[in-house]
């Protein structure tokens, strides 16, 4: 992921709530209206989660908004519980480790790749309650480091 292409839509809350080990890039199956109001930037991937079922991969919990614009003959669902496309021999790697080791499928972004919709899904396992305190606690502390810094504060008592 180093030069990862920009993000459409991102999960913050990801990085939050789990600690992310391994990622993945996974092709999502879309209907053309849903393709529409990506490219319209109406993605939520906040509440999203990733399914396995029957050695297959579904994004869940990922809302589309649908286009006003959107055809008639198209009965647009925001919450459509969408397929991910990846190769056989991940998916069963990510399933035993998923069924053994205790960890969770998360969807991390969602980006362009040659013109397609690719999402970036992480194994995660979730974060204590006081692991999220020290997450808060260490972005707290590069808040205000990069505020002094800026402000380039001096002690009392030193003279100019």
């Amino acid at each position: 992921m180093a030069n990862a292409p920009a993000p459409i839509a991102e999960n913050r809350r990801a990085r939050y709530d789990y600690h992310l080990e391994e990622f993945y890039e996974a092709g999502v199956v879309l209907a053309g209206w849903e393709i529409k109001a990506i490219r319209a930037g109406q993605v939520q991937l906040t509440d999203g989660y990733v399914l396995v079922r029957d050695g297959e991969l579904f994004l869940i919990g990922c809302r589309i908004n649908a286009l006003r614009s959107a055809s008639t003959h198209v009965n647009p669902e925001a919450d459509r519980t969408k397929k991910l496309l990846m190769h056989k021999a991940e998916i069963k790697r990510l399933v035993g480790k998923v069924e053994q080791k205790g960890f969770t499928l998360v969807p991390v972004n969602l980006h362009y790749k040659g013109g397609r919709v690719k999402a970036d899904i992480a194994l995660a396992k979730g974060k204590a309650q006081h692991d999220k305190r020290d997450t808060e606690k260490k972005k707290d502390w590069e808040r205000e480091k990069g505020r002094l810094m800026r402000h380039k504060v001096s002690s009392p008592g030193a003279k100019d």
